[in-house]
């Protein structure tokens, strides 16, 4: 078989890969954890290498918890914060974080919603005086509301011509159950986007930004107790209690495998997206599931890359990924390869998750695997506005304190059993959705040939035209 020329390890001809260097010691910042009397949590991580500070507003407010049919209205709302308050237009306090040399910025996901600061040490107080007044006192004006919602809606029409957009958009309508928010865009689809009001941001503004529930992180040059004094001061005030969410559905579309092909006539390669629903980030098994993915397809080394960049030269990269949410998030592998091998594509991506399920990976695949993942890790926080989004992250999905000094360590004790039963029991080939954006006269054919479920076939704006 093809494929066994790119397997890692056990190869007599390659030269033996030096043994992982021991991994060197790494302390995530110290940080404390305080709860205001209005129920806003507090986290503080004085980080002194340099004298500048990241505070960030962490609201339950993301697109999980938007209204049925007010889609995209967290996304609006989180951006609208930055368009003026109640003391100051957009303008005006656009020139004021200037003035103070602050880069500032606000939005929201799935989950949550933030708005946040980044500033030198000297400017901290009035720039986080901003931040709250930002946050607290929002005028969300009809005009600039108006604006974002037509720079959405010029978005969707791009994407819309856009193959890689258009293939992400569809795949998570053909993975998730139609009723499911995870099946529609995060931002907001056209149909919804263009009918939110202002009175639609205010509303969501009312009912989800609330400080129980909510989370204030600062990072750098501040001490714990000047952290707490300032959040104290800015935030004290604020009440009330946000209204409890359900669970973000995330039921399939269907359990068993099929095509989707959206036709793009015109477009030179096809954009391939291959996965089914994957796990929520609170999973007991997350470790195990993460090495896994990096030996599938989560690092430029992993097999699915190896496999259709090097071997078959099918594609500039290959990668695969599981999407963490608070609800059950995407299982997806993603690629753009030429027309005419996108049936071959398709066919090798489905061989390395099979031959991922089927037998261990060799020592030198996890060695490569759990070295980068833990040589990696602390790198990723070097700087105070990462810092402050890895505690956000923290505090959206409720892990344990000591997550980020434990986490070399979970990743170094998987085992090549612990990923063949991750492979086994979280990855299924009889589910998986197979979805191709591209030149249907040229792909539909070679992929009917490969039986590989029933083919569904769409326009670009995803209404079905036949069945096979």
């Amino acid at each position: 078989m093809k494929h066994a020329s790119i397997a890692l390890g056990g190869k007599a001809a390659a030269p033996p890969r030096p043994a992982a260097a021991a991994p060197k010691p790494y302390r995530f910042p110290r940080f404390e954890i305080v709860t205001l009397d209005n129920g806003l949590r507090v986290i503080v991580a004085p980080v002194r290498t340099l004298p500048v500070v990241t505070a960030l507003l962490l609201v339950d407010a993301g697109a999980s918890t938007e209204p049925a049919g007010r889609d995209g209205v967290a996304n609006l709302t989180a951006r609208g914060l930055l368009e003026g308050t109640m003391h100051r237009d957009g303008n005006a306090l656009t020139e004021q974080f200037e003035r103070l040399g602050a880069s500032v910025f606000s939005g929201a996901d799935w989950d949550t919603a933030n708005a946040g600061v980044t500033v030198l040490r000297e400017h901290v107080e009035p720039a986080i005086a901003l931040l709250g007044e930002l946050a607290l006192t929002p005028s969300f004006p009809e005009r600039d509301i108006a604006r974002l919602r037509a720079e959405r809606l010029a978005d969707l029409l791009q994407m819309r011509t856009e193959p890689r957009g258009l293939a992400d958009e569809m795949f998570a309508r053909f993975v998730y159950d139609p009723f499911s928010r995870y099946a529609r865009p995060e931002e907001g689809g056209s149909d919804t986007v263009s009918t939110l009001t202002r009175d639609d941001v205010r509303r969501f503004y009312t009912e989800r930004y609330r400080p129980r529930g909510s989370t204030f992180v600062l990072v750098g040059d501040v001490s714990v107790d000047e952290g707490v004094s300032i959040a104290t001061r800015t935030f004290g005030g604020w009440d009330g209690v946000v209204s409890p969410i359900a669970p973000p559905a995330d039921a399939p579309a269907r359990r068993t495998r099929a095509v989707h092909l959206v036709r793009k006539e015109d477009a030179p390669q096809s954009e391939l997206r291959v996965g089914h629903v994957g796990l929520p980030r609170r999973h007991p098994e997350y470790f195990r599931v993460m090495v896994m993915n990096a030996v599938l397809g989560g690092l430029f080394s992993s097999r699915i890359n190896l496999n259709l960049r090097e071997a078959h030269a099918y594609t500039y990269g290959a990668f695969s990924g599981f999407a963490w949410r608070r609800g059950a998030g995407p299982f997806v592998v993603s690629t753009a390869v030429e027309n005419d091998v996108t049936a071959d594509a398709a066919r090798e991506i489905l061989l390395e998750i099979d031959r991922i399920r089927a037998a261990p990976i060799s020592a030198d695949e996890l060695s490569l695997a759990t070295s980068y993942l833990g040589g990696v890790f602390p790198i990723k926080y070097e700087t105070t506005d990462a810092i402050a989004r890895a505690l956000a992250a923290l505090a959206a999905y409720d892990l344990p304190v000591d997550y980020f000094d434990t986490y070399r360590d979970a990743v170094r004790a998987v085992s090549t059993a612990d990923v063949l039963d991750a492979a086994q029991r979280y990855l299924h080939p009889d589910a998986l959705q197979v979805v191709v954006v591209g030149d249907a006269s040229q792909i539909r054919a070679p992929l009917a040939a490969m039986e590989l479920g029933p083919m569904l076939a769409y326009g670009a704006d995803g209404v079905e035209i036949s069945k096979d």
